[in-house]
Parts: C-alpha cells; structure tokens; sequence
C-alpha cells in the first residue's frame, strides 16, 4: 500500500508550519517537489527551504518532477482539467514506483491547504484507481486565513454567509446571489472589473503571508486601477503571483 499525505504548509511564510506538518514531513520516505517551470521556480525553492529547515536527520527523500502543463487552449474546460489531473497522477505513479515501489509513506507539499481550491484530492483518488492507497491530510494555514489576519479584519458579518468563488464564476455570473462578502480565488483577470463597484468594499493582498506581501483595502471604485497596477508589477517582477481578495456590499 502507498501512505499518501498531503500536507499544507500555510502561503509562503515558513513560520506556517505546523508540529503535525513536520512530524508527517520526517516520517515520509518520499517528498516529491513539483516544478512549475522558470518563471515559478521560487515556489519549488520554497519548498526545498521548508525541507532544508525540517528534514535533518530524517530519512526521508526528496525527488522533483516536472509539472504536466494544463491546455489553456482546450475547447472543453472540465475536460482538459480532467486530462491535466490524469498526467499528473501518471507523473507522481513514476516517481513513487522509481523511489518506495509498491509500499511506502509519500508526501506532498501543499500551498494554503489541501482541501480549499487545491486539486491535489482530486488527483490522489485517480492514483487510488491503480494502486491501493490510503490517503491523509494534514490542514494548512488557507489564503482566506492569512488575507483576513492581514488585514485585521473578520470573515464574516453577524449571522451572515459568506461565499468563496472563483474569478471565472465572477466573470461569468456576477455578484453571487445572496451574499454579502464573497472571497474569490484563482482569479488571473482581475474580474471585479465586471462589477458595479458602488457600494463594494475590497481588500485585496498579493503574496499574502510571504515577505513579498502587497495589501490594498478600501472602495472598489478607487481600488480597482490601483489593484490592477499593482498586481501586473508584481508579476512582472517575480514572473508570477499568487493574489486573493474578499469583497463586502454595503447594504
């Protein structure tokens, strides 16, 4: 059988790590790293800095891969994600079969946590297709966590829902029906600028938790440019970035 955890390790910031998240680091045979390409190579350098901190003296391995790429240009959305998450099954397959063959405890490090916005689940029930595994989860410090604590400001407001969607659904769909604090994700257009800003407040961070930490708050209607400029600087910089916001609709 093959021990799979998978292991959240917080948005960047080391001091994220937790006692459960290095005791299951120390006690894999395998880690396997994931490389996303120059331009994120600070993403894999992260991971091996985590490593570096936490693995000496332990036996554990650590093996990097190159990430599949996803086909942006797929005619059917869900398909070529269902294709891209199939290739990177195959890939972790590879390398647990090269390093721990049939028996053996393998981790991975997952950004923010395992089980919000994160596929790694989902890539973990295609390797259980064939191969017996038992999968674990080690929770994380999430996005939303950080972009609240950033910011000193609560989730949510008294007795009232909040909805966690993507930039794709803002774009397509607008406002969620129903909610008065929306968090979106993954969000590489800046879709809040197909809404009407009246009476929306944002607050936005980029980097969140890491040292390279931008954070905007205030009106939407002011915010938007500013957000927008900041964002594609920051990328231009760094070759990318990792961004959240939460929005709030005076009523």
């Amino acid at each position: 059988m093959i021990d799979l955890t998978l292991i959240g390790i917080g948005t960047g910031n080391p001091d994220h790590m937790t006692l459960q998240a290095i005791e299951a680091m120390r006690h894999a045979d395998l880690i396997l790293i994931p490389l996303k390409g120059a331009e994120k190579s600070d993403l894999a350098g992260l991971r091996r800095k985590i490593c570096a901190d936490h693995l000496a003296g332990a036996a554990t391995r650590v093996v990097e891969f190159q990430l599949p790429v996803r086909d942006a240009d797929h005619p059917n959305y869900h398909q070529g994600v269902d294709d891209w998450h199939d290739a990177i099954a195959d890939a972790w397959l590879d390398h647990i079969d090269a390093v721990v063959g049939q028996h053996g405890r393998v981790a991975l490090l997952i950004w923010g946590d395992p089980s919000l916005y994160d596929s790694s689940l989902r890539i973990a029930q295609r390797l259980g297709r064939v191969r017996k595994t038992s999968v674990n989860v080690v929770p994380g410090i999430t996005a939303i966590g950080a972009l609240c604590a950033a910011h000193a400001i609560p989730l949510n407001t008294i007795g009232a829902p909040v909805t966690i969607t993507t930039g794709r659904q803002i774009r397509d769909h607008g406002w969620p029906d129903g909610a008065d604090t929306v968090v979106v994700m993954l969000d590489g257009a800046c879709a809040f600028q197909s809404l009407d800003p009246q009476g929306i407040e944002i607050w936005w961070g980029g980097f969140v938790g890491m040292k390279e930490q931008i954070l905007r708050a205030g009106p939407l209607a002011d915010l938007a440019p500013q957000i927008i400029e900041a964002r594609a600087a920051a990328r231009a910089q760094h070759g990318w970035i990792m961004d959240i916001y939460l929005m709030r609709r005076n009523r």
